[in-house]
């Protein structure tokens, strides 16, 4: 399954993942090699590389104001992205195709936990609608392909994710890559680390390096049309992941919280099931502490040299 695997998105955090498990085995696309908005062009790099399976990890990202502020864009080149992807991989004779999604691809309004079905059954939450429906049609594309073409193509679905090689950036990251720069600029500076809301919200977060194996683990095991939810379901509350972090790092320094800044919704849970019927087991996911050792660990010491900080 190793040979001729070509990873689009292949420098980002599960992109360098990957590279961790695979090596010289797969063939990691950056922006920088092949702009994915041009068909010609990824048409060219295919054939280059005739690649038996795709792993489709490209997309334009950002945090809730970039997504708020360019929502043409972001629609645009994700669907571009998308679109020239699957169809040079049919073109091309792609073996398998799997594409990544995200959770925002689910209605705003739904019924916990989240489960696949219920991804087209409402409108996304209106800070990234035009992302969160480029990501849907990635959905209906893979279906579409398969049904008109054939082709194996499928898509996985993850929750919060982090790990090393993450966006550092303070207004364009994640919690826990905002976090991590926060407690250690604090410490560089002997200052305390003030945090968004009450910290009670609850959230699930997946391990990079566990949603890299899950994705090997997909090529090799599922291959029908429906999406699949692929993240670590255990729940974490944010101020129990500040303050494992803060331990992690010896932050000695006030976590202020500021409950005047929103706290979102208590809980998105989501549900697994398909991905555990399949064999993955709940227990063969990272435990949160030891990730965040390994990603601390990599933050700091590669700390300012990070994205998003430089």
């Amino acid at each position: 399954m190793k040979a001729n695997i070509l990873v689009t998105g292949g420098t980002g955090m599960i992109g360098s993942a990957l590279q961790e498990i695979l090596g010289d085995a797969a063939i990691f696309l950056s922006s920088k090699e092949c702009n994915l908005t041009d068909y010609n062009k990824t048409l060219e790099t295919f054939k280059k590389y005739n690649p038996n399976y795709v792993i489709h990890l490209a997309a334009k990202v950002g945090g809730v104001v970039a997504n708020m502020n360019y929502l043409g864009d972001f629609f645009r080149e994700n669907i571009m992205m998308n679109t020239n992807v699957l169809e040079v991989s049919r073109v091309c004779g792609v073996h398998k195709v799997i594409s990544l999604l995200s959770t925002c691809i689910y209605p705003d309004r739904c019924e916990y936990p989240l489960t696949e079905e219920q991804i087209h059954s409402g409108a996304p939450h209106f800070s990234n609608y035009a992302y969160a429906h480029a990501k849907r049609m990635l959905d209906i594309q893979s279906k579409a392909y398969r049904s008109q073409y054939g082709c194996n193509f499928i898509t996985a679905v993850p929750n919060n994710l982090f790990g090393k090689h993450d966006n550092y950036d303070l207004e364009n990251s994640h919690v826990i890559p905002a976090m991590i720069r926060k407690f250690h600029e604090a410490s560089l500076n002997n200052k305390d680390v003030v945090l968004w809301g009450t910290g009670t919200p609850l959230r699930e977060f997946t391990y990079s390096n566990d949603l890299a194996k899950v994705l090997l683990y997909l090529l090799e095991n599922y291959n029908k049309a429906e999406p699949i939810n692929v993240g670590n379901t255990k729940e974490i509350s944010i101020k129990e992941m500040a303050n494992m972090i803060a331990d992690i790092m010896g932050f000695k320094g006030n976590i202020v919280w500021d409950s005047s800044r929103p706290d979102g919704q208590l809980r998105k849970p989501s549900n697994n099931s398909k991905l555990t019927k399949l064999g993955w087991s709940q227990d063969m996911f990272t435990d949160h502490k030891e990730a965040l050792k390994e990603t601390c660990k990599w933050s700091v010491s590669n700390y300012p040299n990070l994205r998003g900080v430089k």
